[in-house]
């Protein structure tokens, strides 16, 4: 998938979502995603929550650990 087709894909999931907060938590991450250099924000990370972030990406590399789109979006 290309860059034009991600924005895409994003301004149809953005525009399907009613829920303030979960819009808000959306948007504060990718602006500051927007502003950061890279690695900026890991390095704000203590090692625990960094410890959590190694264990939250091995445990996605599970299938059965997913929760897929239409139970979050049921959710929020």
């Amino acid at each position: 998938m290309g860059t034009i087709e991600w924005k895409s894909d994003l301004h149809k999931i953005l525009d399907r979502i009613d829920n303030e907060q979960l819009l808000r938590t959306i948007y504060d991450f990718l602006k500051q995603r927007e502003t950061a250099e890279e690695g900026q924000i890991w390095k704000t990370l203590t090692e625990e929550q960094k410890r959590e972030v190694y264990l939250s990406y091995e445990e996605s590399q599970n299938d059965n650990n997913l929760t897929d789109w239409d139970t979050l979006r049921k959710k929020y």
